[in-house]
C-alpha cells in the first residue's frame, strides 16, 4: 500500500514509516527536541525516504480530543486540519499512542510476545495495554460487531496506590516533591528515577545516579545495590498496576506491556515479583490468576498498530 505513512511520536523520539503491502517499510527515527514543530520532522522524514504520501496516521502520546493537539511531556502543540494542509495530504489519522499500540495485539505472533507468568488468553475476551516509556500509556479494548474498538483514558494518571513499606517509601518522598503522585510518576522513565532516589535518600547514600537509563544499567551490571532494588520495585509496582487494570475490565484476552523501558529488562522482569503482585489481590485473585501477562517483545509495535488502524480507517 504505497502512499501511506504512519508516525509513533513519544515524548523524546518520533519514529515514521511507510506502509506496504506486506506491512511497513523505511522506518526512521528521529529525536523529538531536533524539530521545533511536528511537520518539520515529518517533512524530513519525507525528504530523506524521497517518497510523497496522500495520507497517514499519527499515533502520539496525548489525548486526541479535538483539532488542537497538545503533547503532554513535549511542546509540540499543533492543528490537525493545518498539519494536513502543511503536508499537502487528502487525509490525515490523529491517534493517541496507545490507541495504536492496543491495534497492533490482534496482528503481533508469538514470537513478538514473551508470556510472564501463568494463565491463558480467551481470543474473545477484552485486552488492556500499558506501557512504562517517557510517559505511561493505558489502553483497553475490547471486541464489537465491528472489529476490536478501544476504549480511549489516561489511565497512567492515575493516583499511585502504595501496597508494601517500599512503596511508601516511594509514596512518602514523591508526596513531599508534588502537590499528587500519580502511576506515571513511578512507571515511567522519571519514575524509575524517582525510586532509586527515594530509596537511596531513605538508606542515608549520597545519589550517585541522574539518569533513568543509569539506573537500569548500574543494576543489571551489579555496580549498585540500590539500582537493583529501585529497579525490582518498578517490576512489582508495575505487576500491582496491571492487576489493577485487569480487574477494571475483565481483561480475560491479557494483559500487555508495552514502552520502551521493560524490554530493556526482560530477564530481571520475568525473574521478579512482578507475576505475585499481578495476583496479589486479596478476595480478587481468583478472578485475575487465569488472566496471562506479556511483555510485547516488537519494537515496531507502535507503528504496526497505527498502520492497522490506517488502514481500518482507509477501508471504511
Amino acid at each position: 500500500m504505497s502512499g501511506y505513512f504512519v508516525a509513533d511520536v513519544g515524548g523524546t523520539n518520533i519514529r515514521v514509516a511507510t506502509v506496504t503491502a506486506d506491512g511497513i517499510a523505511n522506518i526512521r527515527k528521529y529525536l523529538c527536541n531536533d524539530f521545533a514543530t511536528i511537520d518539520l520532522a515529518l517533512k524530513q522524514y519525507f525528504s530523506d525516504v524521497e517518497t510523497s504520501f496522500s495520507a497517514g496516521c499519527i499515533a502520539i502520546a496525548c489525548p486526541v480530543t479535538g483539532d488542537e493537539v497538545a503533547m503532554t511531556n513535549h511542546s509540540w502543540v499543533f492543528s490537525q486540519r493545518a498539519l494536513t494542509q502543511q503536508l499537502n495530504l487528502d487525509a490525515l489519522f490523529v491517534i493517541n499512542d496507545f490507541t495504536a499500540v492496543a491495534h497492533s495485539l490482534p496482528v503481533l505472533s508469538g514470537e513478538q510476545l514473551v508470556q510472564i507468568g501463568s494463565g491463558t488468553a480467551n481470543p474473545q475476551g477484552n485486552v488492556v495495554v500499558f506501557g512504562p516509556g517517557t510517559g505511561l500509556g493505558v489502553e483497553h479494548m475490547q471486541l464489537s460487531d465491528q472489529g476490536w474498538t478501544t476504549l480511549d483514558g489516561e489511565g497512567g494518571h492515575v493516583d499511585f496506590a502504595p501496597v508494601d513499606e517500599t512503596d511508601l517509601v516511594v509514596w512518602r518522598y514523591l508526596q513531599g516533591k508534588l502537590d499528587r503522585v500519580s502511576a506515571e510518576d513511578v512507571l515511567s522513565g522519571r519514575g524509575l528515577l524517582h525510586i532509586y532516589q527515594a530509596l537511596a535518600l531513605h538508606a542515608g547514600e549520597t545519589l550517585s545516579v541522574t539518569e533513568p537509563a543509569q539506573v537500569t544499567e548500574k543494576a543489571l551490571n551489579g555496580e549498585c545495590e540500590t539500582c537493583l532494588a529501585a529497579l525490582q520495585q518498578f517490576c512489582r509496582i508495575m505487576g500491582s498496576f496491571a492487576g489493577n487494570l485487569a480487574l477494571n475490565l475483565a481483561t480475560t484476552g491479557g494483559v500487555f506491556i508495552g514502552g520502551g523501558i521493560a524490554t530493556r529488562f526482560t530477564e530481571l522482569l520475568m525473574n521478579s515479583d512482578f507475576r505475585a503482585r499481578f495476583e496479589a489481590k486479596g478476595r480478587m485473585k481468583h478472578y485475575v490468576q487465569p488472566i496471562p501477562t506479556y511483555l510485547i517483545n516488537e519494537p515496531d509495535h507502535g507503528l504496526l498498530g497505527a498502520s492497522a488502524y490506517l488502514q481500518q480507517q482507509i477501508a471504511s
